[in-house]
């Protein structure tokens, strides 16, 4: 499985911690979806640590100032970008920071340069699906899942925000509990398999609620 996290970016201390204390600050509102590289246990780290973010950086930071620091993140990858476009990794690192960022048409856009490269990479995918989810755009995001598992049929944490989003974004719950059942079937030694549990349960219990009804979200 490609990490798309890797980088051969080399950042400065306090950008890097600049950053980090960003994702974690705005890591909450991201819910339950996985980044593509992502674990079970990365997912629940950043909501548990953002109890222990300096105090300085108690509200979360405006749009804006996401923005910014994105730019300024992606600017050494950008300047090497110029000489070497199609290095698929290095678009994708560029997406991931605007995805982090909550930058998500622009994160898409390099997922999107990314792909034509590497059009297999289903980590990018994953990524680039669960970007169009947070826009709301449940449909697209579907296909996209569904797309990076005609390459990797068992991707856990594709077949998770699979769930999710049909869950979630069409009330689908035949749907969400079998993309989950075969996460489990698939990867019988998978990390969350209690949350993915917890999942299925809060799905069926919400399978009388009509169409278009948002349904309750779970707290981390």
């Amino acid at each position: 499985m490609s990490d798309t996290r890797n980088t051969s970016t080399e950042w400065t201390s306090p950008q890097a911690y600049t950053l980090a204390v960003i994702c974690l600050l705005i890591g909450v509102v991201g819910g339950w979806l996985f980044r593509g590289s992502q674990s079970p246990a990365a997912g629940t780290l950043v909501a548990d640590a953002n109890a222990s973010a300096p105090a300085g950086m108690g509200a979360q930071p405006t749009p804006e100032q996401m923005k910014k620091m994105a730019d300024t993140q992606a600017a050494p990858m950008l300047e090497k970008l110029k000489s070497d476009p199609n290095n698929a990794d290095l678009l994708a690192n560029v997406g991931n920071v605007y995805y982090d960022t909550q930058q998500y048409p622009t994160a898409i856009d390099y997922y999107q340069r990314s792909l034509k490269v590497q059009p297999a990479n289903a980590g990018v995918r994953t990524d680039m699906a669960t970007a169009y989810w947070y826009m709301g755009n449940a449909d697209t995001a579907i296909a996209e899942f569904n797309k990076a598992l005609s390459y990797e049929p068992n991707k856990s944490n594709t077949l998770f925000n699979l769930g999710v989003v049909k869950w979630q974004g069409k009330m689908d719950v035949n749907g969400a509990v079998a993309a989950w059942e075969k996460l489990l079937q698939t990867n019988p030694n998978y990390e969350g398999k209690e949350q993915v549990q917890q999942l299925m349960a809060q799905a069926k219990k919400h399978s009388s609620v009509k169409p278009g009804t948002p349904a309750k979200p779970l707290s981390n």
